[in-house]
């Protein structure tokens, strides 16, 4: 079992900049995919952007040029800078491991973090 723990949201300003970051347990981080999803209020819940182990990372056209993924290996971490901040923006953000193993390998979730912008 892997878990996933998520950090760093809060409230800021449009136009702000936040932080977030997923740590995960487990030995296989190097090997771990990471991807980042957002669940505004009411809505579903979109992929944001993702990592994986090789540092090949890919995002959503609404946050290109203004987020960027990046890992640590060594802290078994992947982060979020999320910069010029939007209102769009408000969500619940949530982390996703995908490590390999067994036939397919296994998804992990983290339980979110909030980030609100207000105007």
């Amino acid at each position: 079992q892997v878990q996933v723990v998520e950090s760093g949201g809060g409230l800021v300003q449009a136009g702000g900049s936040l932080k977030l970051s997923c740590t995960t347990s487990g030995r296989s981080f190097r090997w771990t995919t990471i991807t980042w999803y957002r669940q505004p209020r009411g809505k579903q819940r979109d992929l944001v952007a993702s990592i994986n182990g090789g540092g090949t990372t890919k995002y959503a056209d609404s946050v290109k040029g203004r987020f960027t993924i990046s890992r640590d290996n060594s802290k078994n971490t992947a982060y979020l800078q999320m910069n010029n901040l939007k209102l769009d923006d408000t969500a619940v953000y949530y982390c996703k491991a995908d490590v390999p193993g067994g036939l397919g390998g296994y998804e992990y979730w983290g339980q979110g973090t909030q980030v609100t912008v207000s105007s």
